[in-house]
């Protein structure tokens, strides 16, 4: 049967009321499938300790529903068909075989596993398997729309399968029953074979679909006796990855005289640990923040295991937020930043928190009354606005807007002498001027040291009543632009400044941001 034709009904032979002429019809049809199996090299491959739906996959047999019926009943049909008797002869050695593990699966399609606490699980049917997987999943996760099933396998299965296929191909290229029923190109993979047997049971047990989903089930299975490419090949084999219809299989290639080939298959004693994992797209729920005190950081600051400033803007709206969520750990993105000692005012900035791994997602009431509560807080230090859940397109529209978008600052600068008239002329009359900047003093132990070239696209001074030396200053910058530099000139490193336009020493004494024009997280 093609490939495409494989199909796993969710059937379950232990249930003949239910499924007894289901599982009959599968009897029936896996019967005939094996009929022209070749039973020397059948029997060869048991061995071999290569279980049976490992056989099936081999022989490029997927009839029926192999992996929803026991291995004493597979193994039945083996014996039947291709008259095995070595298999039959003594009843306790029929029994070993089948309870073996796999030498190509180590016990996945078996499946025979060791759990996280180390306790060795079996189940008969892929029915049974995927129970567990469900009922670990409900455990922590009720609203499920739909999943993606993962799998990761150790690379000795990979390893023993081009043992064994390389094997094959030496002993039988020359027989017939190879050449039209052994094809590397068609053998489905072990990691494709499990998710194909469970993957129906999933779906009816869960509720939903399999699709291409932000919910992912991840089975990952480790073999602790699993030795490394190189220890077990010789010196002159290596693996070479062949792309086939379902996947890669690996055909062991030699650099020496075929004839050579040294069969070399790794038994194990022990199936694989398997460790289950589920997570979910992150969770992106932004507004604008702002942040009213001088002496808290956008982002945690530690330096020398002590914290610079009393907060930080990431701390104070993220874990407040991740409870709401049941997320495992939140990442905070904002459209660019502010320093510690800056204000951040007027419209706010963008910003979205980013949780991982939610188990809830909120409603839209519930945002609000997140919103509600982040701005009663006692410390009054930060407050958000237009808060809402948004799709991972806001990050990136963020992103485009931290470079390309407009921000106003206001400053409160000292001048060298006073002030005078002509100064405010000589400030507001330049627009989108070009001002060049070498990356700062203050940040050289941080960035790289580069020339950055930044528009200001207006300016204004602004009197204060009773002092002739002090002025507010009042910009709009394109995103990026180092604005205390601007002002004071930063040893020449910013050119032209405020204190080269003026022609005299200016400081900057504090500075605000006032508004960040962005089209994004606004309400």
């Amino acid at each position: 049967m093609a490939d495409d034709d494989v199909t796993t009904p969710a059937v379950d032979d232990r249930n003949p009321a239910a499924s007894g002429d289901a599982v009959t019809e599968e009897k029936k049809l896996l019967e005939y499938a094996v009929q022209e199996l070749p039973a020397h090299a059948v029997k060869e491959l048991i061995s071999h300790e290569v279980c049976v739906r490992c056989i099936f996959r081999l022989f490029i047999i997927h009839e029926g529903i192999y992996a929803l019926i026991s291995p004493t009943i597979l193994y039945s049909i083996i014996e039947k068909a291709t008259e095995v008797e070595a298999v039959t002869t003594n009843s306790s050695q029929k029994s070993e075989v089948k309870s073996s593990i796999c030498s190509i699966c180590l016990g996945v399609m078996q499946f025979i596993y060791r759990d996280q606490t180390d306790i060795l699980v079996e189940k008969d049917h892929a029915a049974d398997f995927a129970m567990l997987v469900a009922e670990s999943v409900k455990e922590k996760y009720h609203e499920i729309a739909s999943f993606t099933l993962e799998v990761s396998l150790p690379t000795l299965i990979t390893e023993n399968e081009s043992v064994i296929l390389s094997h094959m191909k030496k002993k039988y290229a020359s027989e017939v029953w190879f050449q039209e029923k052994f094809s590397f190109e068609h053998i489905i993979s072990v990691k494709d074979a499990l998710k194909l047997s469970i993957t129906p049971s999933l779906e009816t047990l869960l509720g939903v679909k399999s699709s291409v989903s932000d919910f992912r089930i991840r089975l990952t299975y480790e073999h602790v006796d699993a030795p490394s490419a190189e220890n077990r090949m010789g010196k002159n084999q290596c693996n070479k990855r062949i792309k086939s219809g379902n996947g890669f299989v690996n055909e062991t290639v030699q650099s020496g005289d075929v004839s050579d080939f040294n069969f070399q298959l790794k038994k194990v004693g022990q199936p694989c640990h398997m460790i289950l994992t589920c997570s979910t797209a992150p969770v992106y729920i932004g507004g604008r923040y702002l942040k009213l005190s001088r002496n808290v950081s956008q982002t945690r600051w530690i330096i020398d295991d002590e914290r610079k400033g009393e907060a930080s803007v990431e701390e104070l709206i993220g874990e407040n937020i991740l409870p709401m969520c049941n997320g495992d750990g939140y990442k905070f993105h904002a459209a660019g930043r502010e320093d510690i000692d800056v204000r951040m005012l007027g419209s706010g900035r963008p910003f979205l928190i980013e949780i991982q791994n939610a188990r809830h997602l909120p409603s839209e009431a519930s945002i609000k009354e997140m919103e509600k509560k982040i701005n009663s807080l006692e410390s009054n230090l930060v407050r958000v606005k237009h808060l809402k859940i948004w799709g991972s397109q806001g990050w990136s529209l963020m992103r485009e807007g931290e470079a390309e978008k407009q921000k106003q600052y206001a400053a409160l600068v000292w001048i060298s002498r006073s002030i005078k008239d002509d100064d405010l002329e000589a400030v507001s009359s330049l627009k989108d001027l070009k001002v060049l900047q070498r990356t700062p003093v203050r940040v050289l132990h941080r960035r790289s040291p580069l020339d950055r070239e930044k528009i200001i696209h207006w300016m204004k001074i602004e009197k204060i009543a009773g002092s002739s030396q002090y002025f507010l200053l009042h910009l709009c910058t394109q995103a990026g632009t180092y604005i205390k530099e601007f002002v004071h000139g930063d040893l020449g490193r910013t050119q032209p400044s405020i204190g080269s336009i003026l022609g005299c020493r200016t400081e900057i004494l504090q500075l605000d941001v006032t508004d960040v024009k962005m089209d994004i997280l606004n309400e």
